[in-house]
């Protein structure tokens, strides 16, 4: 009885069940619509649960609001004779038609909107089915409004230089009754046909700016952008155009209006009129292109990209080409066709995943064998000229333009219905792997086994279920302090989950093995299949990128630093800090800016307390943000981040697990612009003697400027170079030049400001040696909060100085001589005044080495008053001015050296007092001839060579002691002897007077 209820249930709730699926429903796109008229509107229809054949007629009908009742018939799908007359003609035209999606689905077309097509219109389906059950038809209301968006911009012919900045101005409006909103963007037309349109930069119904694929790189570095000023107005800009900006511009706006069923459409599209846009190339003749076999890819798939270089002679010029993935370089090929790999790619090229090669001068050709995500993105090749092999300047370069290359990752496909959840994780996560043995007409029993990579052919046992549910587990895995409680669940009939809680290291990764066996009837069936895990190090995939929108910011303007991380794990689940560092000089050291803990503590730096209260600090994501507002000079330097990465779950934190610093991004502050504006007319001055000023005039400069003033003298030498005279820096603090240093010239030189915008060289006693051009260097400082900065400099015109000789000249005799000295000894250079000095005057004289530098620099100087100057004081103890005669002015040169080989001469000059009590002034002044002077080295004396041999000198040395030695012992022995001799003879004189005194006998 119970069986024969159940059985009845259940043909009951199949019959039902069979009812309700067989039911008819027509579905029509959701209203109320709102199109513009003369727009190219579409409806939807489609049909389910029906009968019969698969593809459905379609037949569209309207009630127009005049008449809401009566049915007016406009298209069908199976009866052409179906459309009423108002609508025969447009539906002939194909003003309207029916597009079939697929059998059970059209789309209706107006092709251009009409004001009497407002109304609600029906889609009905012809019924194909047994019986009539469901809905046959669905209706939907199209309101027609007027078309009020208007989009105007002026016209223009601009030709213009590569790098000038352009900007284009859009007026867009609309005045719908209905909630609309705008999109604005910006179009470049190129080429002959001008029929496909590069997308600029657009701003998007919802706010959002979009630049095209060429132009995302320079949106982003700020050289491309879209402003909106007020209501109704938009503005393009381009700061540097470059050639392939060249076409036809267009401004083009769209009023979308959200549809009943949350999908936003666009009702209504205007262009304005155009803009010609000649962009004029700085000298380049050289083109790039860049193409790929296949741009979208799947890991493991071969990537080849070409690089194209169009030249004139190619064969003859050469090229260095620099490939480039996300504007980073890969690898650098010179004209040889040498590649240099940078050092992420080195590895990957050893190993043959990467190649890389010059097919001709013109063509390089990038190969990369099984790509990875890692390889996804931009490429760019960019090719730089070379004047010669082997220089380091470019004579032009160009880069292509991106091609965008995607790698989709390749889902795991496991044998034999092996799989895992977690195939790629970190050192302390998870380990999950399911084994499903479909088929089975019994109990299995299954074995995880662990295939190390480090041991080849080795397998370790993970765990082990038998038929009847026992569960074991292998010897490396049954402490559960070490990976934790393992778990091998049997969760169906014919699945099976292996849980490692927590993999101890990365050896944990490699291939895991489940074998199930089936053993029926005696039979042992078994069937094996293997899932790969990668167990990462948690450096592994630890990856930091620096950028900043923009590289230059101007003085007080504020900049942003980015700081993305990315890692092979999610970077949200693990305790992470980062650290701003600051390199202010390249050859200085890095100071550390602010640390952010894990805990989210900010600690600043001591080094660079500056940053303390104009820097701030944010957080999205993977993402960190610096802000420094105000920027001044101190600013300026690379920038970098660092990202610390700890163990999940690990109390206290202790040393970090991995770390990662990221690129370095240079920003310069650019200080305020320079205003100076310095006189730069020449002019020519010519004294007879006295004393002189060269003028240097300030013609424009900011009022609240410091200036430093330099004056320079350019000697009258064609190849002279400029000599500095004295520097007067913004303090007002004095710096003499080398050639200006001594007291002498230092009291002939002065500098002084005469005015606000007037400064002046004072020459004090100028002659002839003063002859040359004189100019000046203003350098302009201003103040900026933290210290003096130079804004700027400029350089005035040349000022000639002539000495004007007097009317009446001395007579002097103008031989060249030429004198040759031996080094020590003493010689005299000949200067001698012809004719008889003019009573009640006075000469002064000057003797001059000329160096091989052509400058004449003074040695001695007899004043008219009998004074001695030597304006070269090492020189005072050697020179001596003999005067045997009053027109006699002969220098006397002691102990020459070899440095004073050289020509010399002397200048005289005439002075006369005007009257009682005044200034002795110039009269006449002269020069003698040249006497060349030769030195010789000193003559070689016996003494000198015997001091300069060693060996001789302690021959002379050691030979009279030699000599003297036997001689001494030869003398010695003689003397003994003849001593010896003389006693004898004394003693027998002495014995024989004794006897003959009778008083002592000798016994």
């Amino acid at each position: 009885m119970g069986l024969a209820r159940c059985l009845a249930a259940a043909f009951l709730f199949l019959f039902l069940l069979g009812l309700t699926t067989s039911q008819r429903v027509v579905t029509v796109q959701k209203g109320p619509l709102y199109r513009v008229k003369g727009s190219h509107v579409t409806l939807w229809c489609k049909v389910s649960g029906y009968q019969g054949p698969a593809e459905q007629n379609f037949q569209w009908s309207i009630y127009l609001p005049s008449a809401p009742e009566r049915e007016v018939q406009i298209v069908s799908t199976v009866d052409p004779s179906f459309p009423y007359a108002i609508y025969t003609q447009r539906v002939r035209s194909r003003g309207i038609f029916v597009e079939r999606l697929q059998g059970d689905a059209v789309l209706l077309h107006i092709t251009e909107l009409q004001e009497r097509d407002a109304g609600e219109y029906e889609c009905h389906t012809p019924n194909t089915d047994k019986k009539f059950l469901g809905s046959y038809s669905a209706k939907t209301n199209l309101s027609v409004i007027a078309d009020t968006l208007l989009a105007s911009m002026a016209p223009q012919a601009l030709t213009l230089t590569e790098g000038d900045a352009v900007e284009l101005t859009c007026e867009v409006s609309t005045s719908t009754d209905q909630h609309t909103h705008l999109s604005v963007g910006w179009f470049l037309l190129q080429g002959a046909g001008e029929h496909r349109a590069k997308e600029v930069l657009t701003l998007s119904k919802d706010f959002i700016l979009k630049p095209g694929p060429s132009y995302e790189q320079r949106f982003l570095e700020g050289d491309v952008g879209l402003n909106k000023v007020g209501n109704t107005t938009y503005k393009l800009f381009i700061r540097g155009v470059e050639p392939s900006d060249q076409g036809q511009l267009y401004c083009e706006a769209a009023e979308w209006i959200e549809d009943p069923d949350e999908t936003w459409k666009d009702i209504s599209r205007k262009q304005t009129e155009r803009t010609s846009l000649a962009v004029v190339s700085q000298g380049r003749d050289l083109s790039v292109d860049i193409a790929a076999a296949e741009r979208s890819l799947s890991e493991g798939d071969t990537l080849q990209l070409n690089c194209v270089v169009g030249a004139p002679k190619s064969s003859s010029r050469h090229f260095k080409v620099i490939w480039l993935l996300n504007s980073v370089e890969m690898a650098i090929v010179d004209h040889h066709g040498v590649f240099i790999w940078e050092e992420e790619y080195k590895e990957r090229a050893k190993l043959g995943q990467l190649q890389a090669f010059k097919q001709s001068n013109t063509v390089y050709v990038l190969t990369i064998y099984e790509v990875g995500l890692k390889d996804k993105g931009t490429y760019q090749c960019s090719v730089s000229e070379m004047k010669i092999p082997g220089d380091s300047h470019s004579i032009q370069t160009n880069v292509s333009s991106g091609i965008q290359v995607n790698v989709k990752p390749v889902e795991s496909h496991m044998r034999l219905s092996v799989s895992t959840s977690t195939p790629r994780i970190t050192v302390g996560d998870s380990l999950i792997l399911h084994c499903e043995v479909q088929g089975a007409t019994g109990p299995v029993s299954v074995q995880w086994w662990h295939l190390p990579p480090q041991h080849p052919g080795h397998r370790v046992l993970v765990a082990a279920m038998e038929q009847d549910g026992t569960l074991s587990l292998g010897s490396a895995y049954q402490d559960g302090q070490t990976r934790g409680s393992l778990r091998l669940e049997k969760e169906s009939s014919g699945t099976f989950t292996l849980v490692i809680p927590s993999t101890l290291d990365e050896d944990d990764g490699g291939q895991y093995r489940c074998e199930a066996t089936q053993r029926p009837r005696g039979w042992n069936w078994t069937e094996k299949g293997e899932a790969a895990v990668t167990v990462s190090s948690m450096g592994l995939g630890l990856h930091a990128t620096l950028r900043s929108r923009i590289a230059t910011v101007r003085y007080g303007q504020s900049f942003e630093l980015f700081c993305q991380v990315n890692a092979s794990y999610p970077l949200e689940k693990v305790p992470a800090s980062v650290r701003w560092l600051f390199q202010p000089s390249p050859a200085g050291p890095s100071y550390e800016l602010v640390r952010v803990v894990p805990s989210g503590t900010v600690v600043w730096g001591t080094a660079q307390p500056h940053f303390q209260g104009k820097a701030q600090l944010a957080k999205a994501d993977t993402s960190f943000r610096l802000h420094i507002h105000s920027a001044l000079p101190a600013d300026e330097g690379t920038y970098q981040c660092e990202v610390e990465v700890w163990r999940r779950n690990t109390l206290p934190l202790g040393q970090p697990a991995a770390s990662t610093r990221s690129n370095v991004v240079g920003i310069k502050v650019v200080l305020p612009e320079s205003k100076l504006q310095v006189a730069t007319e020449d002019s020519s001055v010519e004294i007879a003697s006295s004393n002189t000023a060269i003028e240097c005039r300030i013609v424009f400069a900011q009022n609240n400027s410091q200036f430093a003033v330099t004056w320079y003298h350019l000697p009258p030498l064609a190849d002279a170079t400029p000599l500095q005279i004295i520097r007067a820096n913004y303090s007002s603090i004095l710096e003499y030049g080398s050639k200006f240093s001594s007291p002498a010239q230092k009291s002939r030189f002065l500098s002084q400001r005469v005015s606000s915008n007037v400064f002046q060289l004072q020459i004090l006693s100028a002659d002839f040696r003063d002859e040359g051009r004189y100019y000046c260097v203003v350098e302009e400082w201003l103040w900026l909060v933290d210290g003096w900065y130079k804004l700027g400099e400029g350089a005035s015109g040349r000022t000639t100085l002539k000495f004007k000789p007097p009317e009446h000249g001395l007579q002097m005799e103008r031989t060249n001589h030429s004198l040759s000295a031996r080094e020590g000894e003493e010689v005299a250079l000949p200067c001698r005044l012809q004719g008889a000095q003019v009573p009640g005057t006075l000469l002064s004289a000057t003797w001059f080495q000329v160096k091989s530098s052509g400058r004449a620099s003074a040695l001695l100087t007899l004043r008219y008053d009998g004074t001695m100057e030597y304006p070269q004081e090492r020189l005072a103890g050697r020179l001596y001015l003999r005067r045997p005669s009053a027109g006699d002015f002969s220098l006397t040169l002691s102990s020459v050296e070899r440095g004073d080989a050289g020509a010399y001469y002397c200048q005289l000059q005439q002075w006369q007092q005007q009257s009682e009590g005044k200034d002795w002034a110039l009269q006449a002044s002269a020069c003698s001839g040249y006497t060349q002077l030769t030195t010789i080295p000193p003559e070689s004396t016996v003494l000198s060579r015997i001091c300069s041999s060693p060996s001789l000198l302690n021959f002379i040395l050691y030979l009279p002691l030699v000599l003297i030695l036997p001689l001494a012992l030869a003398v010695f022995c003689c003397y003994c002897k003849f001593r010896k001799s003389k006693k004898g003879n004394i003693t027998g004189s002495q014995m024989m007077e004794l006897e003959g005194d009778g008083e002592v006998k000798k016994t």
